[in-house]
Order: structure tokens, then C-alpha cells, then sequence
């Protein structure tokens, strides 16, 4: 894939892995990694532009004797799904005019 067209994914792609249910880095890693490869030197930075943008809010919690922060999305980041499912039609098509 185009590293540029994947760059305007990978905001979104965080998004959607913890719209059901807060998460932890490790495990966004683990469940992006379905869809695209993902390290955590480009998450952490994702994650921090996130939060910094009002998308997602993060909170401690202690795992097997740890400290683990956890990220949550905000209503402003499900609008923010909502937005580039918006997004794909358009994208879907100027694929299609591609593929003609």
C-alpha cells in the first residue's frame, strides 16, 4: 500500500480498535495488526496527537501488579469514525473511476 494513502488510515484505524472498549497499546497493536502492521513507535505518537485533539481520554489502571494506561474514545472520536466512513464513499469512488 501507498505509505501516504496508509498514513491517513492509521488515526482512524486506532480509533475503531478501541470504539467498543477502551484498550491498552500492546493490545491496539495486536488488534490493528489484522488489517495493517502497526509498531509501537507509531502508535504512541497516534495515540498522543488522539488525545491532544479531544479523540480519545486515557486513565490508569492497575494489571497483575502494573500500572497500565488505557485509552477511551470520546463522542468527538466516534464522530470522527462516523466522518471517514463519510470519507470512504468518496474514496470508493474515485477507486471505481480508477478501475474503469
Amino acid at each position: 500500500m501507498n505509505p501516504q494513502l496508509k498514513k491517513g488510515f492509521l488515526e482512524t484505524l486506532v480509533l475503531a480498535a478501541i470504539k467498543e472498549e477502551p484498550s491498552y497499546g500492546y493490545k491496539i497493536i495486536q488488534d490493528v495488526s489484522e488489517v495493517l502492521e502497526m509498531s509501537e513507535s507509531t502508535l504512541y505518537p497516534i495515540l498522543k496527537r488522539l488525545e491532544t485533539q479531544g479523540f480519545v481520554t486515557t486513565y490508569v489502571e492497575a494489571h497483575q501488579s502494573r500500572l497500565r494506561k488505557y485509552y477511551k474514545i470520546t463522542a468527538k472520536g466516534l464522530k470522527e469514525i462516523e466522518k471517514a466512513k463519510d470519507d470512504f464513499n468518496e474514496i470508493e469512488s474515485i477507486y471505481r473511476y480508477i478501475m474503469r
